[in-house]
């Protein structure tokens, strides 16, 4: 299997906690190029990694002119996504941009206008769907296991957790708060799961409620005056099918319980308690003739997880985030389409635009 040579662009935190570990794992891939507007951060990336040959750019278009380069991965803050991405497929490149797609949708379709144009692939870092156990929920779903799915949980809900690092408190930078840093990601896996995407309409809140209480050890310190971004917000997003979806997303709630993801259906329901997938259902016991209620722990077996098995050389453990990048790497390689395919991701960004868009003029959104 060739080499796919890469250069990363941005190297904070997503880079050198997520992407990169997962990246060095990877066989058939050279990292040669990185790059940040503050080139210490890069050097330091290239001195932690061990990429003794890569270049380092403070400019993302020196890195670009790179002709060996085949993909880059975008790992900056939000509103640098689509612009970047944008310029990297116009370049000739492949292009790894992390969740978010873009801080709008207008950005989001240009981006995928932009690999369609330069027939390059183009896809989004959203990891959790690599989790075996939402594949094999999305099997069930496909099967028609829990009948006609009509309601979708996805919490998102940190009691006390406002990331004092980076600029995820920046609503110029990020777009907004945790509906786009951490909502994104149960919306993603509920549109998975149920294989839907055909949105009729959202209706949205937003909430700064608890900004200046206190946050917990690890999470850093913030300054009040910069956190401009909602603390809350929740979402309610119908489908043209009728199904209705609930995403709810904070970094600051007084909520010690968060609740757990569920799809229910009309035959029977499912939810993740402690990351295991649980059936919740009817049937009826021959012995008493009566029906009865079940709830029903699933053990994800070798034969659920065959998939992931076989692209992780059958290694019984492997990070969500390697799984995203051996996967990526066989689509350019094998040409064939991304675990997250872009349209799919715009999708997302469509919602969370719209839930914000809600909040904002207290009205429904009609999608088109």
């Amino acid at each position: 299997m060739r080499t796919v040579k890469i250069g990363i662009i941005g190297c904070g935190g997503i880079a050198n906690e997520k992407h990169l570990p997962a990246l060095r794992k990877v066989e058939n891939v050279e990292i040669v190029a990185l790059c940040d507007i503050i080139p210490e951060r890069a050097k330091n990336t290239k001195k932690k990694f061990g990429l003794k040959g890569a270049k380092v750019y403070k400019s993302y278009h020196n890195l670009l002119k790179m002709e060996e380069i085949e993909a880059v991965h975008v790992l900056t803050h939000n509103s640098m996504h689509a612009k970047i991405t944008i310029d990297a497929l116009n370049a000739g490149k492949h292009v790894l941009c992390e969740k978010p797609m873009a801080t709008t949708s207008r950005e989001a379709r240009a981006m995928i206008e932009a690999a369609k144009r330069n027939n390059k692939k183009l896809t989004i870092g959203y990891q959790t769907r690599s989790n075996v156990i939402y594949k094999y929920a999305r099997k069930l779903v496909a099967e028609g296991k829990l009948g006609d799915v009509y309601y979708v949980r996805a919490p998102e809900i940190r009691r006390r957790g406002a990331p004092g690092w980076g600029v995820f408190l920046n609503k110029e930078k990020q777009g907004g708060g945790p509906m786009i840093d951490i909502g994104t990601h149960g919306i993603d896996i509920a549109l998975y799961v149920i294989n839907n995407y055909e949105v009729e309409s959202v209706t949205g809140s937003t909430f700064k409620k608890l900004v200046g209480k206190c946050n917990v050890k690890g999470m850093g310190d913030y300054n009040d005056e910069d956190f401009t971004v909602e603390d809350s917000a929740m979402g309610y997003v119908k489908f043209k099918n009728g199904c209705t979806l609930v995403v709810e997303a904070s970094f600051l709630i007084n909520m010690e319980t968060p609740g757990c993801r569920m799809f229910c259906g009309s035959d029977a329901g499912l939810e993740m308690r402690g990351g295991k997938p649980v059936i919740n259902g009817e049937r009826y016991n021959e012995e008493t003739k009566e029906w009865e209620l079940y709830s029903e722990a699933i053990e994800i077996t070798p034969e659920m997880a065959s998939e992931v098995r076989e692209i992780c050389k059958d290694r019984t453990e492997i990070s969500f985030s390697e799984y995203e990048a051996r996967m990526w790497f066989n689509a350019i390689i094998n040409d064939t389409d991304p675990q997250v395919k872009p349209e799919e991701a715009c999708v997302i960004t469509e919602i969370i635009e719209a839930i914000y868009k809600s909040a904002a003029t207290g009205k429904t959104v009609y999608f088109k």
